[in-house]
């Protein structure tokens, strides 16, 4: 009976499996690649949220997006523009609930929803945590402008990733409103925030 019972999810699975990698590929193909229909930055998705929850990019209208690249094997980069976007949002206070903060993964082989779901909330749980197809993640990063690259490690198998560090302000029906350089302080990002919240 248990060995029947795993067959069976084995199988659930590969199918889950399939038919995510069909959803990436007919989204791909049907939906276009930017979502305001500029050359600005931003881009049409469906990812996987930390939670579970398949996502798209129109599931955020309505809000201001904070979106930004990393993993979770990042040594420094990613820890700190976390610290920072979840400082951005007690300063926010109230206003936070209009504001939510995206991070993609550059890494879906290592960063899963699992792996995620692990490391997210450690800084806020209003974060977002979203991974998927490889093939989707290359295009969330075209879309935005971004890049990254693998840089192998000292042993076998091991790298890091070269990202994009900046983070990427898009407005509440997708618009590209402008990105914070890595060095920005909390203090000035809640402050732009809060401007384009009040207008």
């Amino acid at each position: 009976m248990g060995s029947t019972t795993n067959a069976s999810l084995r199988a659930l699975g590969r199918v889950t499996a399939v038919f995510s990698i069909f959803l990436t590929l007919l989204w791909a193909v049907l939906v276009p690649a930017h979502a305001t229909g500029s050359d600005a930055p931003g881009s049409r998705f469906i990812l996987t949220a930390h939670d579970g929850r398949t996502v798209t990019d129109e599931d955020f209208r309505g809000q201001h997006l904070l979106v930004f690249f990393g993993y979770t094997h990042c040594p420094d980069v990613c820890p700190t523009s976390l610290m920072t976007v979840a400082r951005v949002l007690e300063l926010l206070g109230n206003q936070a609930r209009s504001v939510q903060v995206l991070f993609i993964t550059v890494d879906p082989d290592r960063d899963t929803r699992t792996v995620l779901a692990e490391f997210i909330p450690y800084f806020d749980p209003r974060i977002i945590g979203l991974t998927g197809s490889k093939d989707m993640i290359d295009r969330v990063v075209k879309g935005y402008r971004a890049k990254y690259t693998q840089v192998p490690g000292d042993t076998d198998g091991s790298y890091t990733i070269d990202h994009t560090a900046s983070l990427f302000h898009m407005g509440p029906d997708g618009e590209y409103l402008g990105r914070f350089p890595f060095e920005t302080s909390p203090e000035d990002i809640a402050a732009k925030l809060k401007a384009s919240l009040d207008r």
